[in-house]
């Protein structure tokens, strides 16, 4: 599933999607960086393709594996000139994760962002969110950090297991 404000304004662009959904991000391999939002926009214009990129935070590690995971994909696909482009305005927020990709990230263990990103949930602290092992929302915040930034540690206390949380950013 694409943004709909994406263009796919030509069957070379389509191609370029559909080999770029095959791209897992480095640090959550069952999500592509097109169910991430990171992929931005593919563009053809007078036949030259433009892949738009926005890394989740300026500070990611994994942002040079994803651009280089995303070049050798399109390489491989025959999309040798396609051009790539890093674009952080405006910033990636998790309302652009697609719905395939919660559900994606819910199946490895790790709970998806609930709400809506805003300024407001940079500073409250999420309330109980739902366990992606049973379903229970009797949970609690053992560290505001988890397996990476962009995450924070859980614990479930009706299946007593851990796990992170997609902070809503």
């Amino acid at each position: 599933m694409v943004r709909p404000e994406t263009s796919k304004n030509s069957a070379r662009a389509g191609e370029v999607w559909a080999v770029l959904d095959q791209v897992m991000d480095p640090e959550i391999p069952v999500v592509s960086v097109v169910d991430l939002g990171i992929v931005r926009e593919v563009r053809e214009e007078g036949g030259a393709l433009d892949v738009i990129v926005t890394p989740t935070y300026t500070g990611c590690p994994a942002t040079k594996q994803i651009e280089a995971d995303i070049r050798q994909a399109l390489d491989k696909a025959g999309f040798e000139e396609a051009g790539m482009q890093i674009s952080l305005a405006p910033a990636w927020t998790t309302d652009w994760i697609t719905p395939r990709g919660r559900e994606q990230l819910k199946a490895f263990g790790i709970a998806p962002p609930e709400g809506k990103a805003g300024k407001r949930a940079l500073f409250a602290g999420d309330a109980n969110v739902t366990c992606p092992h049973c379903g229970s929302r009797d949970t609690e915040q053992i560290s505001e950090f988890g397996s990476t930034a962009c995450k924070s540690l859980w614990r479930c206390h009706s299946c007593r297991e851990p796990f992170d949380y997609f902070k809503c950013i």
